[in-house]
């Protein structure tokens, strides 16, 4: 089990940028890719990013591409996500979630093992 606990998010101005971190429990961290979903009111559950385990490979949803960057340290069990240039619809609880396997398309992207509490983050227009 890996344990998954966000850094709490904030209200944020239209424009501006916020870090999420996503602290792992227990020694197995590298072992799982990892991933940010979000899921704002009303909506289902969003893929955002994902970062393979050995931080090669990163993946991103279309909405957020340029604009948002995830990374990990597996040297601190941690992973982060780089919001930049946020837009009021990116305002949702975000979720740090890991995978056993990574993969991308036919909603694969949310077969993830496990997840955290979730953060909220707000942008204000």
């Amino acid at each position: 089990q890996v344990p998954l606990v966000e850094s709490v998010g904030g209200l944020v101005q239209a424009g501006g940028s916020l870090r999420l971190s996503c602290a792992a429990s227990g020694r197995t961290f590298s072992s799982y890719d990892m991933g940010w979903l979000r899921q704002a009111p009303g909506k289902e559950r969003e893929f955002v990013a994902a970062i393979n385990r050995s931080r090669g490979s990163t993946y991103y949803a279309d909405s957020v591409k340029g604009r948002f960057t995830i990374s990990r340290d597996n040297a601190k069990n941690t992973g982060y996500l780089q919001k930049n240039s946020l837009k009021p619809e990116d305002k949702a609880v975000y979720y740090c979630v890991t995978y056993n396997v990574f993969r991308l398309g036919a909603k694969r992207e949310y077969d993830y093992d496990y997840w955290g509490q979730g953060t909220q983050v707000t942008v204000s227009s």
